[in-house]
């Protein structure tokens, strides 16, 4: 007895430790992005002025209103028009600059919050997690109570899968009755959205979707390969995940254009789902084959460092060994890759509304930065630049209920913002570095966007962002 006493001692004591160490390292992780908090003066002085001089493109038309005035009221937009007189509050500039709504991403996996300033940089200002975690609703906490300068953050809960998918990453569903518990559970807790994944069957997926219709809240889908694709196409389900799920599911890797369109019509039919490419993502496989010095490139230095050691060394070895392997696996991925365009093509050309995600924080896909490369690639496969900009600003916000308030500028919309040199309608690329960016109002400038770039750079933060993934697996597992 005296022995079990002893060893229950130190069980507790290491156990006691490791909490120590967790809470001093998720402490000091935490001070590193002290630039990201708001004081409570900051947070009601830097959201009232006037935007003078500028050029605004709505995007609820196709169009460019030149030299408006631009009236934002703590953080919303009050009015747009030629001549605004109001007295007593500061008078900004625009300088015959161009004011867009800021971009949103539709598919991110957010490790730590260096990464917000990432996504900030770019002008990205509302992204949608979709791999969700209890330090995710800590983040959304922060963004609602105005305590740090962050994109607007929607997240969904963990992903739902079936019960042979099997992986420290999944939550593996085994019955109707658990599936439906999770449901109630993730809206109840805060979570935005549910993700489900691969290996629901029709018991388990009709059991989500039951739910999530009686508890109100929205279904994003990566395809399940248990049921039909077309199951998909639920109207509770508001988006469906990657295109290259169209080439490993319905068209069993067959790159065929007479079989796609059969896929594309159905989509299409659905006027209430909207669709996610995340092309780029799929296309890095194709440049890590290309690039052997790919990890240990300048621009992974901007990944988190636990994600660069583990799932971008494991994926880079994947398809270095797959290219030794078979040589012509480079011609198949970069062939899929092609045919991914030809996907967004006809998809756009049938009407479906498409979305910008990007996959950003998995393998070597940058968080915040690759959102110009998923843009890049729609612009390759057809679409005028409005019609590009769209994906990452109207067609977002349209997906969700909840982010209605976004997307476009307007009387009553969140002054979500980027002001820039030229005009994004001629030069897509002008995106990439905003002059300024608006969140919520807030003015942030260049030199401090770069601020945020050099912070996120070559971050030490593995042990933090381990302790906050094991928090997860002891939480939600």
């Amino acid at each position: 007895m005296k022995i079990v006493k002893r060893i229950f001692k130190i069980v507790f004591a290491l156990i006691s430790l490791l909490v120590l160490i967790g809470i001093i390292t998720l402490w000091i992780d935490s001070s590193g992005t002290n630039y990201l908090k708001i004081t409570k003066n900051e947070s009601v002085s830097n959201n009232t002025y006037l935007i003078k001089n500028v050029n605004v493109i709505p995007m609820n038309q196709d169009t460019v209103l030149v030299d408006k005035m631009v009236y934002i009221k703590e953080g919303i937009i009050e009015k747009i028009d030629d001549t605004i007189v109001v007295n007593g509050i500061q008078i900004f500039d625009g300088e015959n600059k161009y004011l867009t709504p800021g971009l949103i991403d539709m598919h991110v996996h957010v490790w730590d919050r260096y990464e917000l300033g990432l996504y900030l940089s770019n002008g990205v200002t509302a992204v949608r997690n979709l791999w969700g975690m209890p330090m995710h609703l800590r983040i959304k906490e922060d963004v609602i109570e105005g305590n740090i300068i962050s994109p607007t953050f929607f997240t969904t809960g963990p992903k739902l899968t079936g019960s042979e998918f099997i992986g420290d990453d999944n939550l593996n569903l085994s019955n109707p009755i658990e599936a439906k518990g999770k449901v109630i559970s993730y809206k109840d807790r805060g979570y935005d959205f549910i993700k489900t994944y691969y290996g629901l069957d029709k018991a388990i997926f009709d059991a989500v979707i039951e739910q999530a219709k009686i508890s109100e809240i929205d279904i994003v889908a990566h395809p399940s390969q248990k049921v039909p694709f077309s199951y998909h196409l639920n109207t509770q389900i508001k988006s469906i995940e990657h295109a290259e799920e169209i080439v490993q599911q319905p068209l069993q890797f067959d790159l065929d254009t007479i079989k796609l369109q059969t896929i594309i019509d159905s989509i299409s039919q659905s006027k209430h789902t909207s669709y996610s490419p995340t092309i780029t993502v799929f296309n890095n496989i194709y440049q890590m084959m290309m690039d052997d010095s790919i990890l240990d490139s300048e621009s992974l230095e901007f990944m988190n460092p636990l994600i660069k050691m583990d799932d971008s060394k494991r994926q880079f070895e994947r398809w270095f060994n797959a290219k030794q392997e078979d040589p012509s696996t480079i011609d198949r991925i970069k062939n899929q890759h092609d045919f991914h365009l030809t996907i967004v093509k006809k998809l756009h050309e049938a009407g479906v509304t498409l979305i910008c995600g990007t996959d950003g924080g998995i393998g070597v896909t940058l968080p915040g930065f690759s959102i110009h490369t998923e843009l890049a690639f729609y612009k390759e496969a057809g679409l005028s630049n409005y019609e590009v900009l769209k994906t990452a600003t109207v067609n977002a916000s349209q997906t969700h209920s909840i982010m209605n308030q976004f997307g476009t500028i307007e009387d009553g919309k969140i002054a979500n913002l980027l002001l820039m040199d030229e005009n994004p309608l001629v030069t897509l690329s002008s995106l990439k570095k905003p002059t300024y960016v608006f969140v919520n109002g807030r003015k942030l400038d260049r030199e401090t966007l770069d601020s945020f770039n050099e912070k996120a750079k070559n971050r030490k933060n593995l042990i933090a962002t381990a302790f906050r993934y094991l928090e997860n697996l002891i939480i939600e597992k």
